[in-house]
C-alpha cells in the first residue's frame, strides 16, 4: 500500500512510471532502486559534483599540507619578534686585540676573563669534536651534560661516555654529568628539554664558575667562532648578555640557508642571576659570530634519530618521512626534511625562501680544524651530499 501511495503522490515521468509499474509487481529491491533513481533525477548534478568530488579533495588536501597552509598564512596571525639592536663585528688577523676592542667601543682589560662553554648533549660526536677544536685555545673550562634519555622519551646511549677518550685534548678542563631520564608518557618534549638545561645550570655551578666569568650558552651544533670568544674575553664594555648572529647551514656547509641564527648567547656570570636557557634573552646581537649548522651528521641512521629525538618530532607527520632513501634525496636537493615552508612573518620572505637551498662553493671562513681535516670531515664541504647508511 505504501508503494503503491508512493508512486500515486510523485508526479512521475516515463521512467518513474516504468519503475513503479514493477514496484506493483511486489519487488521489494525495485522499490529501493526506483526511489533512489527518481530522486536522483531530481538531484542537482552540481551539488552531487561538490559533495562527493570537490569537498573530499579539500579535506584531503588539508589533511596532506595543512601545515603548509599554516605556515604560509603565518604573517596574518603571528607579528615578527622585536628586531635586534645589532652589534658590528670587527675582526682582521693582523690587527691588534687593543684595536679591535676599540673599534667596537670597548676597552681592553689586563687579562682575559676565564671561559665556560656548556652544552646539552645528544649524538653528535663530529658536530662536537669541530667545536671543541675551535674554542679550545680560549675555554677555561668545557661542560657537558649528557642523559639517557632524548627530549621525547627515548631510551639512548650515553654517546659521549663511551667515546670520550677521542676529547682526551680537553679532559684536564673537562666537567662531566649525566642526568637521568623521567620518560613520562605523553609528555611535551619541551618539558624534558627544560628539565635537562636546569640540570646543566647546576653543573655549571659544580664546574667552578665565579663572578664575571663568560659563560657560552648554545647547542652543539651552534658554534662561536674562536675568534669572537677571544674579543669578548679580552675586552672590558661587553654587554652582561649578548646573542650572537652566526651564518645558518643545513646538512652541511654546501647548503647555506641564511643568516638569522641567534639563539647562541655569551654572559658574564653573575650567581643567583644568571641561568642556562637557549630563547631570547637580550635585544642585543653580535653580528658574524660563527656557524649553526643544523643536521649535520655523517650517518643516515643519525638523522631519523634526531628526527624522532628532538623537541619538534610532531614535525613527523607521515612515516615515510623516515625513509633513508627519501633522506639521502632531500639531503643532496637542499629540501627539508619535514616538507615544511620556511617560518618566517612576511609573505615576501616566505616566497623567497620556498623550494631547497641553493649549494654553495665557497668554504672561506669555516672552522679551521675541518678545513685541515678535510678528508675525515669531507661529507661537511660543499660537494659531498652522499652519506653513509650508519
Amino acid at each position: 500500500m505504501q508503494d503503491a501511495a508512493y508512486c500515486t503522490s510523485k508526479k512521475t515521468d516515463g521512467l518513474c512510471e516504468e519503475m513503479c509499474g514493477r514496484l506493483k509487481k511486489g519487488s521489494r529491491a525495485a522499490i529501493s532502486i526506483s526511489r533512489l533513481r527518481c530522486a536522483l533525477r531530481d538531484f542537482d548534478m552540481k551539488a552531487l559534483l561538490l559533495l562527493f568530488i570537490c569537498i573530499p579533495t579539500i579535506v584531503f588536501v588539508i589533511y596532506v599540507h595543512g601545515q603548509k597552509i599554516t605556515y604560509f598564512m603565518r604573517p596574518l596571525w603571528e607579528s615578527p619578534p622585536k628586531p635586534f639592536n645589532i652589534i658590528p663585528h670587527y675582526y682582521n688577523p693582523n690587527v691588534s686585540m687593543e684595536t679591535l676592542c676599540s673599534l667596537h667601543g670597548w676597552t681592553i682589560r689586563e687579562s682575559p676573563r676565564r671561559v665556560f662553554d656548556a652544552v646539552l648533549f645528544s649524538n653528535e660526536l663530529d658536530m662536537l669534536e669541530i667545536r671543541w677544536r675551535e674554542l679550545s685555545p680560549y675555554v677555561s673550562e668545557f661542560v657537558l651534560l649528557e642523559s639517557n634519555s632524548t627530549f621525547t622519551g627515548l631510551v639512548k646511549p650515553l654517546y659521549f661516555a663511551n667515546d670520550r677518550a677521542r676529547f682526551d685534548f680537553v679532559e684536564s678542563r673537562l666537567t662531566y654529568g649525566t642526568v637521568g631520564g623521567r620518560f613520562v608518557k605523553g609528555e611535551n618534549p619541551f618539558v624534558e628539554e627544560s628539565y635537562q638545561r636546569v640540570a646543566l645550570d647546576q653543573l655549571i655551578k659544580i664546574a667552578g664558575i665565579t663572578e664575571d666569568d663568560l659563560l657560552i650558552m648554545s647547542d652543539v651544533d651552534e658554534i662561536p667562532s674562536g675568534h669572537t670568544i677571544d674579543l669578548l674575553r679580552w675586552c672590558n664594555g661587553v654587554p652582561d648578555r649578548l646573542h650572537l648572529q652566526l651564518k645558518n647551514y643545513l646538512y652541511s656547509f654546501e647548503f647555506h640557508l641564511d643568516d638569522k641564527s641567534w639563539r647562541a648567547s655569551v654572559h658574564l656570570y653573575q650567581s643567583g642571576k644568571t641561568r642556562y636557557a637557549h630563547y631570547r634573552q637580550t635585544d642585543v646581537l653580535l653580528a658574524d659570530s660563527g656557524w649553526h649548522c643544523s643536521f649535520c651528521f655523517r650517518y643516515i641512521s643519525d638523522f631519523v634519530f634526531k628526527m624522532k629525538a628532538y623537541s619538534h618530532v610532531d614535525r613527523i607527520r607521515f612515516p615515510y618521512y623516515l625513509n633513508r632513501h627519501r633522506i639521502q634525496e632531500v639531503i643532496c636537493k637542499g629540501a627539508d626534511l619535514f616538507d615544511m615552508l620556511p617560518e618566517e612573518y612576511t609573505f615576501q620572505e616566505i616566497i623567497a625562501k620556498m623550494g631547497p637551498i641553493p649549494s654553495t662553493f665557497s668554504a672561506v671562513h669555516l672552522p679551521a680544524f675541518l678545513l685541515e681535516n678535510r678528508e675525515r670531515y669531507k661529507y661537511l664541504l660543499p660537494g659531498n651530499c652522499r652519506r653513509e647508511s650508519g
